[in-house]
């Protein structure tokens, strides 16, 4: 049982801290100062929600065989360290992992590219996010129910955020206009995935630990649909839908993501402070 409730927990760990990593990207550049601020304390919400998602994870393996524990990852850091019959934490889960061993979304690791962009992105995410983490208020596990209870209200306040922006750029002027509906029309391809159901998922259901996402997917759409209509922007038809990244197949924006991420454990193994 507990390999699975692992991967579960690092799916939302790492949708959690690839989101964090990108809206961190834009501390010092942000089109005002007021945003930029709340910008990056954003991406600190989501930096600190991963981080209790890691421990826990973490908690989980070190209770493992270490047999069992050498079938989880194929990263050779994490593997190694298993050999040399240390315990992991939090930080060896961000570090150490190759992005096989990743199980976000491949949304959350789009690249910024502009202002839109980010905000487009945030606000697909948050919605989700938001009816997700609600949800798992009821879970059957202890542990990521008190997580996803202290997280709700940054993840309440991150939606709000992002839905505003989305209505004042989409009812702006015609280049925010046009650049907002270019942005979604370009993302929502990437959306459909944090509704689908993996054999993860599937089991986390199961047991009563996670959510049936089939059923979130009527509220985001009701919830993104109301969004976009008052931001005067079209909502793209549903169609084939990118998917994999929680399977551990990404695009190569998440290569670029952890080259930056962990770069100095990398460079530096076992660094501290």
């Amino acid at each position: 049982m507990s390999k699975e409730l692992i991967k579960y927990t690092l799916q939302i760990a790492d949708n959690a801290l690839v989101i964090g990593h990108r809206l961190s990207e834009w501390c010092g550049h942000g089109p005002v100062l007021e945003q930029d601020i709340a910008i990056t304390n954003m991406a600190l919400d989501h930096l600190g929600q991963a981080r209790n998602l890691y421990q826990y994870a973490a908690s989980l393996f070190n209770e493992l065989a270490p047999d069992e524990q050498m079938q989880l990852f194929a990263s050779t850091a994490l593997q190694n360290k298993v050999a040399e019959g240390k315990p992991i934490d939090e930080d060896d889960l961000a570090y150490l992992r190759d992005s096989w061993d990743f199980y976000n979304t491949m949304l959350v690791e789009m690249p910024n590219n502009d202002w839109a962009y980010t905000i487009a992105r945030s606000f697909i995410y948050d919605t989700y996010n938001h009816l997700f983490y609600t949800k798992l208020l009821s879970s059957a596990d202890e542990s990521l129910a008190a997580i996803a209870e202290k997280s709700l209200k940054e993840v309440d306040y991150h939606m709000r955020w992002s839905s505003e922006w989305v209505i004042r750029l989409g009812d702006g002027t015609e280049e925010s206009t046009r650049r907002m509906q270019a942005t979604i029309n370009d993302l929502w391809a990437y959306s459909g995935e944090l509704m689908i159901m993996n054999d993860t998922d599937k089991w986390a259901l199961q047991h009563n630990i996670g959510t049936d996402l089939e059923q979130i997917r009527a509220d985001w759409k009701l919830r993104t649909s109301a969004v976009l209509n008052e931001a005067t922007l079209q909502i793209p038809a549903d169609g084939w839908m990118h998917t994999g990244g929680k399977n551990g197949r990404h695009t190569e924006h998440l290569g670029y993501v952890l080259a930056e991420l962990q770069f100095m454990q990398r460079a530096y193994p076992g660094m501290a402070w």
